[in-house]
Order: structure tokens, then C-alpha cells, then sequence
């Protein structure tokens, strides 16, 4: 039923303003305003996803955000000298992060290369991803 049919994501903030500065000029994406929320273009030339303003925000405890970066050591470095703070993790499945914030694959599990993880100001978690 709706196997071809477009679809967008979206998630919700509690300050947009903040939210605006962030994406747009901390992270460098291309952010439309509209009379609903915040557009966030994204490489790939699909949907954009959505941002709206939420007067009863809670903060999700799981990722929202993937981003793919063919080095993920640069973005980080880029990242933390515009103030982004990454987060660090001890997970009981093994997956602890380094001092950088990275857990690393060495190709013996299942997944990327290497992942990080940071928090936008609503406090939703995006990753970087390097697959290669």
C-alpha cells in the first residue's frame, strides 16, 4: 500500500531558535524555515527532514540522526572545535567508546568501521558513522 509513496522523518524540539543555529551553522546544513518548523536539507537530495516545536518536549533515549563521514576523526575535530561535545559510553554489550568518543569495529562484529555519537541542544542523539 505504500510501497512507492514519499516519506520524511521528523522529530520535535524544545527551542527552535537553538535548534536553527545548531544545524545551520554548527553543523552546516542547508535549514529552510517554514511557518511549521525547520527543513533540514541533507546530501542525497531527498525529503528534507522536519523539525518542530514541541511545548511538552521529552528528549528520546535513542539515536535520531545518522550521518555517514568518510573520516570520522576529522568530523569529530571539526566538530569539538565548534563547541559539539561528544559522548562517551560503556555499554553492556562491550561497546565502550574512546577518548575521542568512537567505538571501533575491526571488522570481527557486524556493523560500521567505526561510530560516534553527540547530542543536538533538545538533547537528541545524532551518530556519525564511517562505514569504510
Amino acid at each position: 500500500m505504500l510501497k512507492h509513496t514519499k516519506a520524511f522523518s521528523g522529530f520535535s524540539v524544545d527551542d527552535m531558535g537553538k535548534a536553527k543555529l545548531f544545524y545551520g551553522e554548527t553543523l552546516g546544513i542547508d535549514v529552510t524555515e517554514t511557518p511549521e518548523g525547520l527543513e533540514l536539507h541533507l546530501a542525497g537530495g531527498g525529503l528534507p527532514v522536519f523539525i518542530y516545536q514541541s511545548d511538552d518536549y521529552h528528549a528520546p533515549e535513542h539515536t535520531v540522526l545518522n550521518f555517514l563521514v568518510e573520516d570520522i576523526e576529522k568530523t569529530i575535530s571539526e566538530l569539538t572545535s565548534k563547541g559539539v561535545k561528544m559522548e562517551q559510553y560503556d555499554m553492556p554489550n562491550g561497546m565502550k567508546t574512546d577518548a575521542q568518543g568512537i567505538v571501533r569495529n575491526d571488522g570481527t562484529n557486524p556493523g560500521p568501521k567505526a561510530i560516534a555519537w553527540f547530542k543536538d541542544p533538545s538533547d537528541h542523539i545524532l551518530a556519525l558513522i564511517q562505514e569504510q
